[in-house]
């Protein structure tokens, strides 16, 4: 091994060797500044240099998205990571795809020519351009402005746009989306976005409005006042913690930037350089590898005081991952994503602090799991105010890939837990969709006092799509389709008298609960099936809502009540979407 005796050696025998003593110590400084090895990502990832040929870079993301433009439900996973610098090149962002700038601000990696994603579907319709996230660099779009046409589960987080920003395709249907610690030098266009919620991000101006879009900490947000338009604005953030993500230096040193806990904020972190916070060297990480590692491989690594780092694929689990340290970083590089094999949970965690989970896929498998995800154990009561679990980018699925079962989505026990945009959801289309075979629950439950959710989108599961039972929870913009496919009333009745399962449930004998911007949506298949209220709230002086609304989206069926007795029927014959604007 070359090291320190190796470089004694150079200098005392330099004679020995013909080299001049100066000619050593240029051997000993190139020695050092040898940059470290890159990590072991596996084939998945994919790392660009700016020293490439743009040719070459070109061809590597081509070849990705034509895998993964029409993939939607397909097995391969990428992450594209581009090093500190300049590049020419059009990067479209196809599913299960991440392009990751590698700077500690996005200012370090600039893309100048387009990164875009596109819609899916015919007809400029974007409603299923899922799975795919663009995080950490900026930005200079040909023509102007860059098309971010997208529905859920697709972040955009720690960009800089130097230009405008466009969240439709050519004013074609979308459900989107979410936004974070961004700036837009220019204007946001969300057209014929359903609804979006944008936190912590910064623009010259915002155009668009369509049923309920959320700006939470947004120095500028668009004047105007729900309900027309339909905008929902809170001032500050008041407790977030960004995304941890990857940052190579100048000497080509890899860590992962943990950026600090944040209270009352407005705008983006990186105003002054670095996002204020800890960097964790990447050899302080176990990077696990699908096909390679397993559930007891990898809780063995985390026993021994690792983070744990998925590299993109599909890992298969006999068992539940165990997340026990407080402070441990639990992230995914492309999607990663984790499906149990025999009805167990995918991933738990105990009540301690600081525990970070990223950039994950939960997909339930053939045997019913009682939970996916579950943060904390069942009577959880450590106080975490101070150091909060966060949740950000998770996302679940059950069916659509392949067949899936899973009694719960996420648990969450544990006080304090922020979650910073998550979808959940029960497939509507794809594979093993049916109301007896796909089954699923609830896709939300929150046990744990003064939780807070961010970006909350929660779809067709066959009771409550979010059942809240801790006290003091809050939740910044909710979406929500209710079921599809209950085949009659029957099987879609919550109680006597109560014609299905509120999307939205605050349990009765909670006593304080606030939520801002919530919109629910129906799509009966079958006719004779009907919803009696959208939100199922206690009468309580805390329990505050604030900015809801119901659409009904096909001709069966009705949303009778928008929340308790409150609004009136969603239909489409005619067009009727109430809104209640607060409740109590």
């Amino acid at each position: 091994m070359l090291g320190k005796n190796f470089s004694t050696c150079i200098l005392r025998n330099a004679s020995c060797f013909g080299l001049t003593v100066g000619l050593a110590a240029f051997a000993i400084q190139a020695l050092a500044q040898k940059p470290p090895a890159r990590p072991d990502f596996g084939p998945g990832v994919l790392i660009f240099d700016p020293s490439m040929p743009s040719a070459a870079i070109q061809e590597q993301i081509d070849k990705v998205y034509a895998i993964e433009q029409h993939s939607e439900f397909g097995p391969a996973r990428y992450a594209l990571l581009f090093l500190p610098g300049q590049y020419h090149v059009d990067v479209p962002v196809g599913f299960y795809t991440q392009v990751l700038g590698l700077g500690a601000t996005p200012d370090a990696v600039h893309v100048e020519g387009n990164v875009h994603a596109d819609a899916s579907l015919p007809n400029n319709n974007a409603t299923c351009t899922f799975w795919r996230a663009a995080e950490g660099f900026s930005v200079t779009p040909a023509g102007g402005s860059m098309q971010w046409a997208v529905s859920q589960a697709a972040p955009l987080r720690r960009m800089h746009i130097r230009g405008n920003l466009v969240l439709h395709q050519n004013h074609g249907w979308a459900s989107g989306g979410w936004m974070s610690d961004s700036l837009i030098d220019g204007n946001v266009d969300s057209g014929t976005q359903q609804q979006w919620i944008s936190r912590n991000s910064e623009w010259q101006s915002w155009t668009g409005s369509n049923w309920n879009m959320v700006f939470v900490g947004v120095p500028r947000p668009p004047q105007g006042e729900w309900p027309s338009p339909p905008y929902t604005k809170v001032e500050r953030t008041p407790i977030a913690r960004e995304k941890p993500f990857l940052v190579v230096d100048a000497a080509g040193n890899w860590s992962v930037r943990v950026p600090a806990l944040r209270t009352a904020s407005q705008g983006i972190t990186w105003h002054a350089g670095n996002t204020p916070g800890d960097s964790i060297p990447l050899s302080a990480f176990y990077i696990a590898h699908p096909g390679v590692d397993t559930a007891a491989s990898m809780n063995a690594k985390l026993a021994a005081g690792k983070n744990l780092l998925f590299a993109p694929g599909i890992y298969d689990l006999d068992d539940a991952i165990r997340v026990t340290r407080p402070n441990t970083l639990v992230m995914g590089l492309g999607f990663a994503t984790l499906r149990p094999t025999r009805g167990t949970a995918a991933m738990t965690t105990a009540d301690v602090d600081g525990i970070e989970i990223a950039g994950l896929l939960f997909d339930a498998g053939p045997l019913p799991s009682p939970v996916l995800l579950e943060v904390g154990p069942e009577g959880s009561r450590a106080n975490h105010e101070q150091n909060p679990i966060c949740l950000h980018d998770v996302f679940f699925r059950v069916g659509g890939a392949a067949l899936g079962r899973a009694q719960v989505n996420l648990r969450i026990n544990s006080a304090g837990t922020i979650v910073d945009h998550t979808w959940i959801w029960r497939a509507d289309h794809g594979a093993g969709v049916g109301w007896t075979t796909s089954t699923s629950d609830n896709g939300l439950v929150v046990n744990g006092d003064r939780v807070t959710a961010y970006g909350l989108f929660v779809e067709h599961h066959q009771q409550f799509q979010v059942l809240w039972n801790g006290n003091a929870g809050r939740t910044y913009f909710y979406q929500s389709e209710i079921p599809y496919d209950p085949p009659d009333q029957a099987s879609y009745t919550s109680g006597k008298s109560v014609d299905g399962w509120a999307s939205y449930k605050v349990a009765d004998d909670v006593t304080s609960h606030e939520a801002w911007g919530l919109g629910i949506y129906s799509v009966f298949r079958h006719p004779g099936v009907t919803l009696t209220r959208a939100i199922e709230v206690p009468r309580r002086p805390a329990v505050r809502f604030h900015h809801m609304i119901t659409v009904a989206l096909d001709d069966k069926g009705e949303i009778s009540h928008v929340i308790d007795d409150a609004g009136g029927p969603a239909t489409t014959q005619p067009r009727v979407t109430p809104k209640v604007a607060e409740f109590p």
